[in-house]
This record gives structure tokens, C-alpha cells and sequence, in this order.
């Protein structure tokens, strides 16, 4: 998305284009502490302690400073939430998000990181964009990670972090940082904002690009003298980008063909990925399996866009999914992948990944068609219009009497998934990590909102956890995060304080990578439970064992 026209602002390319907006801002006002009122709002500066006062929606055309900008902004895209941590650089805009304090609530992290899974948190459970506020410099640096996990997993965040003053850019300015260059490869776009008057337009665009296609992160960095210098509001009511269309609706032709091969198939397997859950198509996907009988299988990301204990399910595919999965894909005749990029992790090496099957790829990423595996038809375009263009299909022109039987082949997948279920061996005096599963999915009927960290305990939710439907499961799939799963159920539980939300987190290393995110949960009030696993040695061996025999040494 090179191309994309910006006015007065710096845009992925590393370029600055101008439309005839004056790049230069207006001078800075004085900067305030968080929580003061200034007098540009002709507001008595409050006494230490004294509650801010709340501000109303401005009218358009009303002159603020950019800081208010950018909130009136936020409000207009439906922002309720942020995840952030404030800083120098950034106070300005804190100092007005407290006077909207009854329309956006900001949670307090311990950690930039932990603000950006948490966002993702939001965003996943949600289907609406994640917010993300921090100051310039290290504050802005710390988000890197979580970027790049959301644009891996395909999750709309967007990320306000501040920046110097512009006149200071480029001189190695006091928490300086580049950070266009350094977010350009792990996030859909970024944008630098030069002129205040430019501001509302960014927000306008930022959020667009963010939700619709293939959903990604988005950078907005926002220098100081920029959140200070005033402009007349005016919020933009649409978006024109004309070298970025999302796509909609597939080639209908295609569609046409996708669903004859579909219908003439005798070993078809539906291979279904997280572009399902971000598309919002589960109600159209189980409509089509159920029209034309076909067997399904969700990857890692794809669990809850199909739920787990329907008959057409065969449960979750790859290197640790279920034997029948794995083994229909192994002898299908015709794959059809939608919302699905053939990762690595489900088809181990290429050549030998669905040997004897025609392919059918359908993905809102045009890049993704081809990319890893050669397809007989590929159609780009959003799931659910496609899938709803195939129901057309089916109705209009086909118009089956029935599903195809394909009984010789659900006999064998039966007796594949019969033969070798997912089993584990019981302990005595031990409870087994699968058993606690099993027992978290029958407690809460498999209807809780489940955010897992990274390792085997990952694997062992998405094997054992009943998901009935989509947005329940948080996981980081792509980039395999550390420190994940606690920040992101902390947000799903912000957007859901209703819903059961589980952190499932085990061993060491994932405790110290989210435990400044438990303080966080306490003092937020948001309500989540988790489980865990401390690694250790048994009591008679190795180094604990050393230790007790020296200890009797001193002591002899």
C-alpha cells in the first residue's frame, strides 16, 4: 500500500507527501500535567486531587488543540477502551482522555507489551479495533512485539504512540526513536502526523485500514507539538483510498466452479482457518458443510469458527491435531481452504501436504493465493460474501435434493477418529494438565472466553477445550508471544465483565513474563481465573538433592 495518498503526514513508504496542507504546525502551547485542564479550554485549573471536568462532544468546527483531536476522534470510531501508558511525550492527550473519562475508559499497564496483547484481547473477543497509547521513544519501541504478533494472527489494533516535537526529529532528540523505520515490517501501515489539521483524517484512515481486509496494526506517531497546536474539528464521514480497495465478493464464475468440484467430490475435506472468526462467516461456513456434508477441520486459529462437537467436525488440524484430521487431508481428493495460508504448523512439508487433492483457496489476501501452495482455483475475496455467493450458488442454479451421502468416506474418517481419539494416561496422586482441561470445559458448558500463553499447555486447550463458537479462543498462533495469554484475557475480560474468562498459563517462564500483568488485573477489577504449572525437580534428585547433602556437611 505504498501509494496510499496522505496529506501532511509521514507514511509507511518513509515518504512525505502533501496535497497543499502546510507541513509546518502552529506553535505549542505550554505542556500540563495528566488530569489538568488548560486554559485554552477556559477551564479554573483544578486543586491537587479535585475530580476533572467531564467535556461534552464538540460541535464541528470547534478549534481545539490536537490532543482533543484525537480523542473526539477516537470517540467517533466507537472507542470505549484503550490499553496504554502515559509518558512525557504523550501527556497532552492524556490530559484530555481524563475529561472523557465517562466515554473511554484507559487501563493502566505495567508494561507497553502487555498493552498491545491486551488490545489484542479486546479486538479478538470483540471483532472491534484494539486501542494502544503510549509515549515516544522506549514506550513506542516496547509495543514492537506485540505488532508483530497481531499482524501475524491478523488483529486490528491501533497504536498511538507519541514522538518529540517535530523540529526536533532527526537530531537524536531525548527519547528519540524512529518509529515509522523500525514498526514499517510488523504492521499494516504507520503514519507519522506532521500537521494538527491532518490528525482526524489519519484517525479516520488508520481505523479503516485496520478492520477491513486482512485485518492488521496500524502506527499513528504523534509528536508533542502536534498535540498542542490548534485546528478547527471536522471529523471525515468517509475514507478515500484509491490504490486500497478491500476486497468483497469473489469472481463469480469461480464461486460457480469451486461449487460444482465441492458438489462432484467423493473425499472432500473443508479446511478452515482464523479468517473465518475475522470475517464473522461461522454461520455461513456451518451452512455450507451442512448443505453439501462436508467433513471440516479448524486450524489452531480457526477454533470456534466451527464448533468443536458437530458431527462434520474431525477436530483441530496439524502437527498436533487429530489423526482423522490429518489423515483426511492425506487422502482427500479436493481441499477447499478458506480463510486458511497453509502455514508450516498444519501442512509439515509442502509436498507431501494433501498429495492426491484439487485445491479450492478462498482468502481476502491475494497474496496468500499461491503463495505456499499451487491451487486449481483461488478466489479472493471476504469469507462470508463468498461462502454466502457459493449458498446463492447452491440455491439458484444446483438446487440439490440433498447433501451427497459420501458414505464410504464418512466411514472411514468415523473409524479413523474412533480408533485414535486424542487420549492421555491417567496418574495416580497426579492431576493431569488434559484432565484440567476437561474438567474447565464441562464447568463452564464450553462457553468461556479461554486465553492460553505459549508452549504444550497451548496445545492442550485447543485439544481438549469444547469451543462452541467463535471469539472464545485467544491465542498467539503467528509469533508464538511469551507473556501472551494473561494481558489478553485482561482485555477480553474489560470488553466481556459478564463472560468467564481463563488465563491458562503454566511454568516459570511465562509466570515472569505476565506477572506484572496480574497486578494489573487486581487494581483494574477485571475478573479472570487462571491455572498453572510450576516445573520441578523430584524431591530425591539432581540439585536438590546436592544441596541437602551439603547443608548436612555444614552442620556435621
Amino acid at each position: 500500500m505504498k501509494d496510499i495518498p496522505q496529506t501532511g503526514l509521514q507514511a509507511a513508504g518513509g515518504r512525505t507527501a502533501s496535497l497543499g496542507a502546510a507541513a509546518t504546525a502552529p506553535a505549542a502551547t505550554p505542556a500540563v500535567t495528566a488530569g489538568a485542564a488548560t486554559a485554552a479550554h477556559a477551564v479554573t485549573q483544578p486543586q491537587r486531587g479535585a475530580t476533572p471536568p467531564q467535556a461534552e462532544l464538540a460541535a464541528p468546527g470547534t478549534e481545539m488543540r490536537g490532543a482533543r483531536v484525537l480523542i473526539e476522534a477516537l470517540i467517533h470510531e466507537g472507542v470505549d477502551t484503550m490499553f496504554g501508558y502515559p509518558g512525557g511525550a504523550i501527556l497532552h492527550v492524556y490530559d484530555e482522555l481524563a475529561r472523557y473519562r465517562d466515554r473511554i475508559s484507559h487501563v493502566l499497564v505495567r508494561h507497553e507489551q502487555g498493552a498491545v496483547h491486551a488490545a489484542e484481547g479486546y479486538a479478538r473477543s470483540t471483532g472491534k479495533v484494539g486501542v494502544v497509547l503510549v509515549t515516544s521513544g522506549p514506550g513506542a519501541t516496547n509495543c514492537v512485539t506485540g505488532l508483530a504478533n497481531a499482524l501475524m494472527d491478523s488483529t486490528p489494533i491501533v497504536c498511538i504512540t507519541g514522538q518529540v516535537p517535530t523540529s526536533l526529529i532527526g537530531n537524536d532528540a531525548f527519547q528519540e526513536a524512529d518509529v515509522v523505520g523500525i514498526t514499517r515490517p510488523c504492521t499494516k501501515y504507520n503514519y507519522l502526523v506532521k500537521d494538527v489539521r491532518d490528525l482526524a483524517q489519519v484517525v479516520k484512515e488508520a481505523f479503516f485500514i485496520a478492520r477491513t481486509g486482512r485485518p492488521g496494526p496500524v502506527v499513528i506517531d504523534l509528536p508533542k507539538d502536534v498535540t498542542a497546536a490548534k485546528t478547527a474539528f471536522h471529523y471525515p464521514e468517509k475514507v478515500d483510498l484509491p490504490s486500497y480497495r478491500p476486497p468483497g465478493r469473489g469472481d463469480a464464475g469461480l464461486v460457480r466452479k469451486a461449487v460444482e468440484m465441492m458438489v462432484a467430490a467423493e473425499r472432500p475435506v473443508l479446511y478452515v482457518g482464523g479468517g473465518i472468526v475475522n470475517a464473522d462467516a461461522s454461520a455461513e461456513l456451518m451452512t455450507l458443510a451442512e448443505r453439501l456434508n462436508l467433513p471440516t477441520t479448524p486450524t489452531l486459529m480457526g477454533l470456534g469458527g466451527f464448533p468443536s462437537a458437530h458431527p462434520l467436525s474431525l477436530g483441530m488440524l496439524g502437527m498436533h491435531g487429530t489423526y482423522a484430521a490429518n489423515m483426511g487431508i492425506s487422502n482427500a481428493d479436493l481441499l477447499i481452504a478458506v480463510g486458511a495460508r497453509f502455514d508450516d504448523r498444519v501442512t509439515g512439508r509442502l509436498k507431501d501436504f494433501a498429495p492426491h487433492a484439487r485445491v479450492i483457496h478462498v482468502d481476502v489476501d491475494a497474496s496468500s493465493i499461491n503463495k505456499n501452495r499451487h491451487v486449481e482455483i483461488g478466489i479472493v475475496g471476504d469469507a462470508r460474501l463468498v461462502l454466502q455467493q457459493m449458498l446463492e450458488c447452491l440455491e439458484r442454479d444446483l438446487r440439490l435434493e440433498g447433501p451427497p451421502p459420501r458414505a464410504a468416506w464418512w466411514k472411514t474418517l468415523r473409524e479413523w477418529s474412533r480408533k485414535h481419539p486424542f487420549r492421555y494416561r491417567k496418574r495416580r496422586n497426579v492431576i493431569m494438565p488434559q484432565a484440567v482441561i476437561e474438567e474447565l470445559s464441562r464447568l463452564t458448558g464450553g462457553e468461556a472466553i479461554v486465553a492460553s500463553d505459549v508452549g504444550q499447555h497451548q496445545m492442550w486447550v485447543a485439544q481438549y477445550y469444547g469451543f462452541k463458537r467463535p471469539r472464545q479462543w485467544l491465542n498467539s498462533g503467528g509469533l508464538g508471544t511469551m507473556g501472551y495469554g494473561f494481558p489478553a484475557a485482561i482485555g477480553a475480560a474489560k470488553a466481556h465483565p459478564d463472560r468467564t474468562t481463563i488465563s491458562a498459563w503454566f511454568g516459570s517462564g511465562r509466570s515472569c513474563s505476565t506477572r506484572g500483568s496480574t497486578a494489573r488485573s487486581g487494581s483494574s477489577g477485571c475478573r479472570t481465573s487462571s491455572s498453572w504449572r510450576r516445573r520441578t525437580r523430584p524431591r530425591g534428585s539432581g540439585r536438590s538433592r546436592r544441596r541437602r547433602c551439603a547443608r548436612s556437611s555444614r552442620r556435621g
